[in-house]
């Protein structure tokens, strides 16, 4: 079953699109990542599906439910952390959570359990009983996170959780998503940083003037965007030698020269660059590296995009 469908969802004020016939399809599991520059429409789809915000036309279901018709079935299975969110600065973290708990009806012991295990889980158990005004911007996203997990949703909905965060708590707020998905919780996750979404999501969308240009698994948009093969070979000695044979092989497109190898780009079609380590070793060149250059997310984002927003 889908956990998260869209048809041709939009949202309109006056002439200006917000979004424009947004579809999507997630299953239980997936950590969805959606990229897009401010403005995009990101958030506008988050609240959607969030049932705060009404479509002008389309259709959204969450775990099967139609938000026109069944929005506090939604809500009972959905975690939804805005890209801000207000903490009551004279709460103890603990004082805080349990507040969120009684406010989903989960009443007498098993209230502390559940409190105590989401604290866990964000690794701020340590925390418990420091006022939220003493966390840090990277404590208060994970305090955030606690929060939404509160009541065991199946499906989170994060809006730039790492906005704003060092690259330590970055770091750990990807590596909590990580265990999430391990959970089977279905996850989408929106952020303008790219690279933090590149190593943790299955699939990702990238959204621009609105309009959804990229709704694939993350391999697929790497195979979109390169279609040609590019190599880093390295050589002890004769670097510019090394690059001349490079160049008069017919698998070869063209050979770049950097400081410390060189980026050899194959002919289209050309997979195999077995025949390249051979011609360099029976020409005498001492191979110090050999690899095939990666694609990231950022690389891919920039390729398909014009940073254009609405």
């Amino acid at each position: 079953m889908n956990m998260i469908e869209t048809r041709d969802l939009t949202k309109k004020y006056g002439e200006l699109f917000a979004i424009k016939s947004i579809n999507l399809n997630l299953s239980r599991g997936d950590l969805f990542g959606f990229i897009g520059p401010n403005g995009s429409g990101k958030t506008t789809t988050m609240r959607i599906l969030a049932t705060l915000l009404n479509p002008t036309w389309g259709e959204a279901y969450v775990g099967g439910y139609s938000i026109y018709t069944r929005p506090k079935e939604i809500r009972r299975m959905i975690g939804y952390m805005p890209d801000f969110f207000g903490v009551y600065d004279d709460m103890k973290v603990i004082e805080y959570l349990e507040f969120f708990a009684a406010a989903y009806r989960i009443r007498g012991p098993k209230r502390r359990q559940v409190c105590d295990e989401v604290l866990d889980l964000v690794e701020l158990g340590y925390k418990r009983e420091a006022l939220v005004t003493s966390l840090s911007r990277g404590m208060t996203q994970r305090l955030g996170l606690a929060r939404v997990l509160l009541h065991d949703p199946q499906v989170l909905l994060l809006d730039e959780p790492a906005s704003g965060l060092d690259p330590r708590a970055r770091i750990e707020i990807r590596t909590l998503l990580k265990r999430l998905g391990t959970m089977g919780k279905t996850i989408m996750v929106s952020s303008h940083i790219l690279p933090e979404l590149a190593d943790i999501c299955n699939k990702v969308g990238i959204i621009e003037r609105g309009e959804l240009i990229v709704n694939a698994e993350v391999a697929d948009v790497m195979r979109q965007v390169r279609r040609q093969t590019v190599l880093n070979i390295g050589v002890a000695a004769n670097s510019d030698a090394a690059a001349k044979l490079l160049e008069g092989h017919e698998m070869v497109d063209r050979v770049e020269a950097g400081e410390r190898f060189l980026t050899v780009t194959l002919v289209n079609g050309h997979e195999d660059y077995s025949d390249l380590a051979s011609l360099l070793i029976s020409a005498g060149h001492k191979l110090t590296l050999l690899r095939e250059e990666e694609l990231n997310l950022e690389t891919a984002f920039m390729a398909l995009t014009k940073g254009i927003t609405s």
